[in-house]
């Protein structure tokens, strides 16, 4: 067929725009494949900001193919439930995992240590990743080339783009965007010690209605920092944020206090509000991941909320469909068509859920909480749908009913 690359018996040429998860991993996977893999960051040093992520079934799976689960499983703190409450008490959400398989649950992971794990394993893998380079611009060809600071780099069989939610390559491909907006609210977070065990193996959240949750997650240690700690996060507008100087510590701490006492370790940990770390919030929906040779990944492809903890999974996902589907497709074309067909139902599942439960949690709109207080509960415990909810947990939902299947207990 005229026009079409063979993948089969040669090797690709493939640029990864962004070190996150998602590019990490890609890169990691095609390299072993035997692939040409470069790998550009604009970031003058890989030194991820941020504080707990959760990784659900589906992520592990993934980093058990990339030789990565052992060490993760060493420096994570396991969570074997989700426990949401009202400032009085009432439980909104209750969900245990081994309510789904015996001995499941996710595990909570500092950003600094997968990042660290995965960059190891790049550097084995022959990658050393190409800092402090922006790309700018990836041109529209058959073999496209990417471009940063006005020199060019390439041609390349594939670009992969995985720079993550505000991406500056996906606003080049205005007829690939159905939606690309900030949410209006994000989230404050907080590392702190829990040298005590005090948060224990539990995702706990409080709330006062829709416009005030607390949580923490307890999120491990790393090799630099054996100490567990947990993330304390905060809801907030971000409208009502311009930086550290904006907010008034002590009259923020009051507010803290005044949902939870749990929170009382943390926050004796903070004396400065530049230990807050704002975390913006972005919706991005494709029509299609792909446009010729130029696929986006990761929240580079669909970037959500965090209501349901799936961004760091859907990007390991991601990259190991992609990569599954260059090893087994006749040309780049058809393994990117496959690719998209592969991954549509999972991450439309969970754009979806996600924008219909972030409101319902982070919104103006107090009349939205009493209605979640009212009905969550009660859902947790009708078996059926506390299935359902526990399959959206652990990250495998297609689809109302729908889900694939939990990867298996290794």
């Amino acid at each position: 067929m005229v026009g079409v690359r063979i993948v089969s018996q040669m090797i690709l040429s493939i640029a990864i725009v962004g070190c996150g998860t998602a590019g990490q991993a890609s890169a990691i996977l095609l390299a072993r494949a035997g692939h040409q893999v470069r790998v550009f960051e604009q970031a003058p040093e890989i030194g991820p900001v941020g504080a707990g992520l959760l990784l659900q079934p589906t992520g592990l799976d993934v980093l058990l193919q990339l030789g990565a689960a052992d060490e993760i499983l060493q420096m994570a703190a396991p969570v074997r439930r989700l426990h949401g409450t009202t400032i009085s008490g009432r439980t909104v959400l209750d969900l245990k995992y081994a309510d789904l398989r015996a001995g499941l649950c996710g595990f909570g992971v500092q950003r600094s240590a997968l990042s660290a794990i995965l960059l190891d394993r790049m550097r084995e893998a022959g990658i050393e990743p190409e800092l402090g380079v922006l790309i700018e611009r990836v041109t529209d060809d058959d073999r496209p080339f990417i471009e940063s600071s006005g020199e060019r780099e390439g041609p390349f069989d594939l670009v992969i783009v995985a720079d993550g939610a505000r991406s500056r390559i996906r606003a080049q491909y205005p007829e690939l965007v159905r939606r690309d907006r900030a949410y209006p609210w994000g989230a404050l977070w907080f590392m702190g010690e829990d040298e005590a065990g005090t948060y224990g193996d539990v995702l706990r959240q409080v709330y006062r209605d829709s416009r005030h949750m607390l949580g923490f997650l307890p999120s491990g240690s790393t090799v630099e920092d054996p100490v567990q700690r947990v993330s304390l996060f905060w809801s907030v507008r971000a409208a009502t944020w311009s930086g550290p100087e904006s907010l008034h510590l002590d009259d923020w701490k009051e507010r803290v206090r005044g949902l939870s006492s749990h929170a009382e370790p943390l926050l004796e940990q903070i004396s400065k509000s530049d230990q807050l770390i704002f975390a913006p919030y972005r919706d991005a929906v494709l029509r299609r991941p792909f446009r010729g040779a130029v696929v986006f990944i990761g929240d580079a492809g669909h970037a959500m909320s965090p209501q349901l903890g799936q961004g760091v999974n859907l990007a390991l996902v991601d990259a190991a469909e992609l990569a599954a589907q260059l090893a087994c497709r006749s040309s780049v074309a058809h393994a990117l068509r496959a690719f998209e067909a592969a991954r549509r139902a999972h991450v439309a599942f969970y754009r979806r859920a996600s924008r219909w439960l972030t409101p319902v949690f982070q919104s103006r709109w107090a009349p939205l909480g009493s209605a979640r207080d009212a009905l969550l509960g009660p859902m947790c415990r009708f078996n059926p749908i506390r299935r359902q909810m526990l399959l959206s947990l652990a990250g495998v939902k297609t689809g109302i009913l729908g889900s694939r299947e939990l990867p298996a207990d290794r």
